[in-house]
């Protein structure tokens, strides 16, 4: 192996092709796991002793591994563009296209150009299947037809920020769509109009029951929430004003019990965010973290949530 690593291709379906590891077997990749065959060409159920601690052995697993920390990767860049709605130049969408990564986690979202004075042309939106820096962005439209666009920059929406919501999700279903990055079919939460619905809602996901604190704090950790001064938390940019929503799940001791407490909203300084200025997207999010922490709460023996 030369060092240089193949961008265009995920780990799943990396082809190495085989590798001579001495001068008995030859090694590859396939689906991210390193195989062997003898030298007669017969497919080996495991690797050697011999074999796992050589140098091409362990090249093939941290290129594995750098592919997969990769993939990884790239879905986070392609969601934070979704959770904060952000205009992305077209250019960059089609440099980056050619990676199996990142067009796994663009391929199908809905993308919405935008014209010279920042506004939102959302009946010229689709669904993305192609990017070409000669012809622009390939997509189909909400009519079912093939289409390109050719806007200097686009945006892929939150879905609470994209109009008729539940049509576009038939619409995505009847195509037999599926999002690598959930963006049509994410959770959402509509913010409510009046305040007393948003105070009364900021309850809903409250008191929740956990046996271990360090159960509720490795529940939000593994979905990517931020867990620190006895709340877990997620930063969400909407407008470009950074609004940070958190709910408390408790502090002390990992192996006490717990409750999880009500959603709150504060600023990037920790100041309280009054409930009128909370945007629908830092609502909607803050809402998916209350309930995915509310869904882990324990189980009494009657089979009831507690």
């Amino acid at each position: 192996m030369d060092g240089r690593i193949p961008l265009t291709a995920r780990r799943e379906e990396i082809n190495m092709g085989w590798l001579a590891a001495g001068a008995d077997y030859e090694v590859s990749l396939e689906r991210g796991k390193v195989i062997a065959r003898n030298r007669q060409g017969r497919l080996l159920k495991g690797l050697p002793k011999a074999l796992r601690d050589t140098d091409m052995v362990v090249g093939l697993r941290q290129l594995s591994e750098w592919l997969k920390r990769h993939e990884v990767s790239c879905r986070q860049e392609v969601e934070q563009w979704m959770v904060r709605s952000l205009p992305v130049p077209t250019t960059v969408i089609c440099e980056v296209w050619a990676d199996e990564a990142w067009r796994t986690s663009l391929r199908d979202l809905v993308v919405v150009p935008i014209d010279g004075a920042g506004r939102w042309d959302t009946d010229r939106a689709g669904l993305l299947r192609d990017a070409d820096p000669d012809k622009g962005l390939g997509v189909v439209d909400l009519d079912g037809e093939s289409g390109r666009l050719t806007a200097v920059q686009v945006v892929l929406p939150h879905p609470v920020r994209l109009p008729d919501l539940a049509d576009l999700r038939e619409f995505a279903a009847d195509l037999g769509v599926r999002q690598e990055t959930l963006q049509l079919f994410r959770e959402v939460w509509a913010l409510p109009e009046s305040l007393d619905e948003r105070r009364r809602d900021l309850l809903r996901y409250a008191g929740g029951r956990y046996k271990e604190l360090r159960h509720v704090q490795a529940r939000a950790t593994s979905a990517g929430y931020r867990v620190q001064g006895g709340a877990a938390s997620v930063r969400v940019w909407e407008d470009g004003v950074p609004v940070v929503a958190s709910v408390w799940i408790g502090e002390g001791d990992p192996l006490y019990e717990t409750e999880t407490g009500p959603l709150y909203f504060t600023g990037p300084e920790g100041e309280a965010v009054a409930l009128a200025a909370v945007g629908p997207v830092v609502w909607s999010e803050g809402m998916r973290m209350a309930a995915n922490l509310h869904a882990g709460r324990v189980v009494d023996e009657d089979g009831e949530r507690a």
